[in-house]
């Protein structure tokens, strides 16, 4: 999951992906992680409000740290899931023609109700726009674990 600085919709993205896998019991044939195509926050916990509304709806995402995405990314995982077209444009400049289906929007899984290909950034607006974002990512994540069931036959 990567957004740009990773420390609102990447690491809420990666924080509610991982707790469904593990809900569905697939810790061991699906690893999470998330990043940013910027380096601002590099080491940085996710922001406070997005740890806040976490914790409201029972997760704890206080272990994640802010990374960059790197072109190796495309190497070692399935998918790289972008949060935004902005950050999608980003990322395509690391893939190869081999590794370029890798690359989507998080969104594309999300059910037709959000009629919307983006996640929103919320970091300029209040609390409002992280609860949104967490509602957005869980229909999301539901969508995704569905698909990556179907493409590699997971129980």
């Amino acid at each position: 999951m990567v957004c740009m600085g990773n420390i609102c919709r990447s690491p809420t993205a990666h924080g509610v992906f991982r707790k469904i896998v593990e809900e569905e019991g697939l810790t061991e044939s699906i690893e999470v992680d998330s990043a940013g195509t910027h380096s601002y926050h590099i080491g940085n916990p996710p922001d406070s409000r997005a740890l806040q509304t976490a914790l409201r709806r029972g997760l704890d995402m206080s272990d994640l740290k802010a990374r960059k995405a790197k072109e190796r990314d495309f190497e070692r995982f399935d998918l790289v899931l972008a949060m935004d077209r902005d950050n999608f444009a980003i990322l395509e400049s690391y893939t190869t023609p081999q590794t370029a289906p890798k690359l989507k929007l998080f969104m594309e899984f999300a059910s037709d109700q959000w009629r919307t290909s983006e996640v929103p950034d919320p970091y300029y607006g209040g609390a409002n726009g992280f609860e949104t974002v967490f509602d957005m990512v869980e229909d999301a994540s539901r969508g995704l674990i569905r698909y990556i069931r179907q493409q590699h036959q997971l129980p």
